[in-house]
């Protein structure tokens, strides 16, 4: 008897991949972990709109500093450097999207602006970037014959050899950036090389803590005073007399030459602060 046949194995076909579907193109921003690498601080550079100069600023790069004080970085030299001007809005949601931070992060960099005096708080309008008015610039002028004279005479009594040739070479550089006739940001940033050498001198942390506080309304004056013509090249005079009464040891002359300077720029300065407030009311 035959033996009876087996029945033919089936075949099962193998089930087909399933293609996958192309990664859609995004315009998102990188993620958290993209966004935790160091980058470079945001460019800040000011943009003309319906003839009125606007400051625009890409997001602030994560680096290792905390990132408030990097969004306070950007905007208090944005306002040092006269990018925001005098009057200007500060507007919480624009600056969310453009520094791409928190408003809780906004808010808390614009309370610090506030209180050095850079920024201004108006009930129902929101933050502007302060106006210092004629009678708080004559206030911060006599503050600062005060404390910078102290400051001279520290440096006469305190400073080695080697602090006395960097505040001569940082002299130097001012005068070089004012007669080079660049532009006033340069001027401020080598006047501010000068009065940093100045305080190291001087050893005083009281001081330091004092003039640092008034630093962002000074600068702001000093803007003021330097835009008016010849007044730049006077400063170099005056603070050639100063560092060089400080070489010679005089602490007498050293402090007369640093009020005759502050007093000078006060002039020049609280006037140029008047004409700018009758033209604004006219």
């Amino acid at each position: 008897m035959a033996a009876a046949k087996s029945a033919p194995r089936k075949t099962v076909a193998a089930p087909k991949p399933t293609p996958r579907k192309p990664a859609k193109a995004t315009s998102r921003t990188p993620s958290k972990a993209a966004a935790r690498t160091p980058a470079k601080t945001a460019s800040r550079t000011p943009a003309k709109a319906n003839g009125a100069s606007q400051w625009s600023v890409g997001p602030v790069g994560r680096v290792a500093a905390p990132l408030r004080e990097q969004v306070l970085s950007v905007l208090r030299q944005a306002i040092l450097d006269f990018e925001i001007r005098p009057g200007q809005r500060l507007i919480e949601r624009k600056l969310v999207e453009e520094l791409d931070v928190s408003r809780a992060t906004v808010r808390e960099v614009l309370t610090r602006l506030a209180s050095e005096g850079l920024v201004t708080v108006i009930p129902q309008r929101g933050a502007i970037v302060s106006v210092l008015s004629v009678a708080e610039a004559v206030d911060i002028y006599e503050m600062r014959v005060a404390l910078e004279v102290l400051a001279v005479q520290r440096f006469v009594e305190r400073a080695t050899p080697q602090r006395v040739r960097e505040l001569r070479r940082a002299l130097t550089g001012y005068e070089k950036a004012v007669r080079s006739r660049g532009d006033t940001n340069k001027r401020l940033r080598a006047k501010d090389a000068f009065y940093e050498a100045l305080l190291a001198g001087a050893s005083s942390p009281p001081l330091t803590e004092m003039l640092t506080i008034l630093q962002s309304r000074i600068r702001l004056l000093r803007s003021t005073s330097l835009s008016v013509p010849g007044r730049a090249l006077d400063s170099v005079h005056e603070l050639t007399a100063i560092v060089d009464a400080i070489e010679a040891g005089d602490v007498e002359r050293a402090g007369q030459a640093c009020a005759a300077h502050v007093r000078a720029a006060a002039k020049t300065g609280v006037a140029r602060l008047s004409e700018m407030s009758e033209q604004q009311v006219h």
